[in-house]
C-alpha cells in the first residue's frame, strides 16, 4: 500500500461525457489542488450504494468547507457501468471516475483478486486526502472476510481535516403537493443552507402515514435526526434556535 507522504501513482482514469469517453492522468487530476478520493469494490455494490458514495455526496458541501476542491470515487468498473450508476444515485457532488483496468488501484498496492465472488479484480475500501499530488492521509479498511466499512466513510475524513466540526443534520419533510405551509418550510430549510429531503405523501395514504408516524393530521411534518420537529411554525423555532447555536 502506498504509504502517507507519498506522490500518488501516474495512471489514466476515465469518465463517460456525453456518450463520449473522456481521459485524464492522475498528476493532472491532483495538481495543486487538494482531492479527497474514495474507492470502493463496485458501482451497484450494497455497502458502496446505500452507504459509502450517499454519505460523500451528502457530506461534500461541509468537506468543501473544509478545504477540499473536489471528492473523486474511483471503482475498478469501465466509465459506461460508473454513469449509469451515477445516473441512478442522482450523484451531483461527488466526480466518478472509473479504474476499469485497475492500473491505479494495483499502483496504490489497493487491488483486491475477488475471484471467488466472481467478481475478478476489485479494489480496497479506503479513502484518502491528497494533497498538490501527495498523499496526506489514508483511512483503510482491515482487509478480511466480508465488507467492512468503518473508517472510509465521509463522517471519519471530515473529523480528520476539521475535529470541531458537526456534521450536517439528516431532515426528512413528510409533505403534500401544493401546501404553502411545505413551501414555507422548504424556503426556510434553503435559505438557512439545510440538505433535506422532500417526502410527498399521495392523497390516498396521507392521513394514515401522517396519523401512524407523525401522529398529526396536517403537513409538513419535519423530522430531524429522528426527532420529529413539527409543521413549520415549529420548524422556524428550531432553526432560530440552532442558528443562535452555532453562530
Amino acid at each position: 500500500m502506498q504509504a502517507e507522504g507519498a506522490v500518488i501513482p501516474q495512471a489514466r482514469l476515465r469518465w463517460l461525457e456525453q456518450g463520449t469517453i473522456s481521459e485524464i492522468m492522475t498528476g493532472e487530476l491532483f495538481a495543486n489542488r487538494t482531492l479527497v478520493l474514495f474507492a470502493l469494490p463496485g458501482a451497484f455494490t450494497p455497502t458502496c450504494s446505500s452507504l459509502h458514495l450517499p454519505q460523500y455526496e451528502e457530506l461534500m458541501p461541509s468537506l468543501r468547507e473544509a478545504g477540499v476542491d473536489e471528492v473523486v470515487c474511483i471503482a475498478v468498473n469501465d466509465a459506461f457501468v460508473m454513469a449509469q450508476w451515477g445516473a441512478q444515485q442522482q450523484v451531483r457532488e461527488v466526480r466518478l471516475l472509473a479504474d476499469g483496468n485497475g492500473e491505479f488501484t494495483e499502483a496504490m498496492g489497493m487491488l483486491l483478486d475477488d475471484s471467488r465472488l466472481g467478481m475478478g479484480r476489485r479494489s480496497r475500501r479506503y479513502s484518502m486526502l491528497v494533497r498538490d499530488g501527495r498523499i496526506e492521509k489514508i483511512f483503510a479498511e482491515a482487509e478480511g472476510d466480508g465488507d467492512p466499512f468503518k473508517v472510509s466513510d465521509a463522517a471519519t475524513m471530515l473529523r480528520y481535516l476539521a475535529p470541531d466540526k458537526a456534521a450536517p443534520p439528516h431532515i426528512a419533510l413528510l409533505s403534500k403537493p401544493g401546501c404553502p405551509f411545505c413551501a414555507k418550510a422548504r424556503a426556510m430549510l434553503d435559505e438557512h443552507g439545510l440538505r433535506y429531503t422532500d417526502v410527498p405523501l399521495p392523497d390516498a395514504t396521507r392521513a394514515r402515514v401522517l396519523a401512524a408516524i407523525a401522529g398529526a393530521s396536517s403537513t409538513p411534518q419535519v423530522y430531524v435526526d429522528g426527532q420529529l420537529i413539527g409543521g413549520s411554525e415549529q420548524l422556524e423555532a428550531w432553526l432560530g434556535a440552532r442558528a443562535r447555536t452555532t453562530a
